[in-house]
């Protein structure tokens, strides 16, 4: 069984691969030391660009936010081939680089890598090597487990160094800003804040109804079972996971919106940009505009907009048991207490 039980829950389609996993614990044991070495070359460093994390509640819009980052040539990112190398990344990223960057390709040998990102996705999980992918094993390295810590318990439990570390290395190696998923640590980014001074946090904010919609069916998808529990769970989970589904995803995403608010007021707006889902998918390249606005100011340049004008909203109405009006009616119950 696994450390967090709801995954052996999930419907096969959504099952782990136990042979990928054995193979991939293996391989990463082995590069422990390679990787160990590479890290003492960026000890009590901090990284020479910014992170970007990407905030918000589960199924808000972030991994097509996340996949529009990667497709403007701007950031790095955790792709599918590096997040295999979750206790390797510094060494992961020179693989990488090696296997997928032009300039180290001799006559083609390696033209099966350039593949370039698409806009599809089912449940965060995208497809190609160089894809973004949620760098989940990377993160709980050093926040295991899946549920909420308090500030207090990460000091003492999370190897600041190390991940400091990892991630200026691969910054390094990739050589651009490197933009990933951060709702992990929706509840505590001060935390990371104070751990990486230069990092940009964006929360992606969608309409609550149609958000909640999105993870009721997700929760069916996964598990069969809307009243299952679906992602991190946050500081009230005991109080909410019980609760009828739509109450149940209602008060998880009020509640997640609460602490990345309450994480915003306490840094300066140069760090926080909040975007809206809807508002995104209409007209990216404004989107671009803000986050180009926020790098220029850290001394990095970034090219005219050559992204897609617009994305296909997703906000339809799609349960026959319930209504949007209902649904935003019990998310406001909790926004409010």
């Amino acid at each position: 069984m696994s450390a967090d039980p709801s995954i052996d829950d999930r419907r096969a389609e959504f099952a782990r691969n136990a042979a990928l996993e054995s193979l991939l614990g293996d391989l990463n044991a082995d590069m422990a030391w390679a990787e160990a070495q590479a890290i003492k070359r960026y000890q009590r460093q901090q990284p020479r660009l910014p992170s970007v994390f990407i905030m918000g509640p589960p199924r808000s819009g972030s991994t097509l936010f996340m996949q529009w980052l990667a497709s403007t040539g701007v950031f790095s990112y955790p792709t599918n081939l590096l997040s295999r190398f979750w206790r390797a990344p510094i060494t992961g990223a020179r693989i990488q680089k090696l296997l997928t960057d032009p300039q180290y390709d001799f006559r083609g040998e390696l033209q099966d890598f350039q593949c370039s990102t698409d806009f599809q996705s089912n449940h965060g999980k995208t497809i190609g090597a160089l894809s973004p992918n949620e760098f989940w094993y990377f993160w709980r390295r050093f926040m295991p487990g899946n549920d909420y810590r308090p500030r207090a318990e990460l000091e003492r439990m999370v190897d600041a160094n190390t991940l400091r570390a990892e991630l200026t290395g691969m910054i390094d190696v990739l050589g651009r800003p490197f933009a990933t998923k951060g709702m992990i640590f929706n509840e505590n980014i001060p935390f990371m804040a104070d751990l990486l001074p230069n990092a940009i946090f964006v929360w992606i904010r969608r309409r609550p109804e149609f958000n909640a919609q999105s993870l009721l069916k997700a929760r069916q998808r996964q598990y069969g079972d809307m009243s299952k529990w679906y992602s991190f769970r946050i500081a009230n989970y005991v109080e909410l996971k019980d609760l009828p589904p739509v109450q149940s995803v209602c008060g998880q995403i009020a509640s997640i919106h609460r602490s990345i608010r309450s994480g915003f007021d306490q840094l300066p707006s140069s760090r926080t940009l909040t975007v809206d889902y809807e508002k995104f998918c209409q007209a990216p390249h404004s989107t671009y505009e803000a986050i180009v606005k926020y790098l220029k100011a850290r001394g990095i340049e970034s090219p005219p907009y050559d992204g897609p004008r617009r994305f296909e909203e997703r906000d339809s109405w799609r349960l026959d048991w319930t209504t949007p009006d209902e649904v935003r009616a019990a998310y406001n119950l909790f926004a409010d207490s």
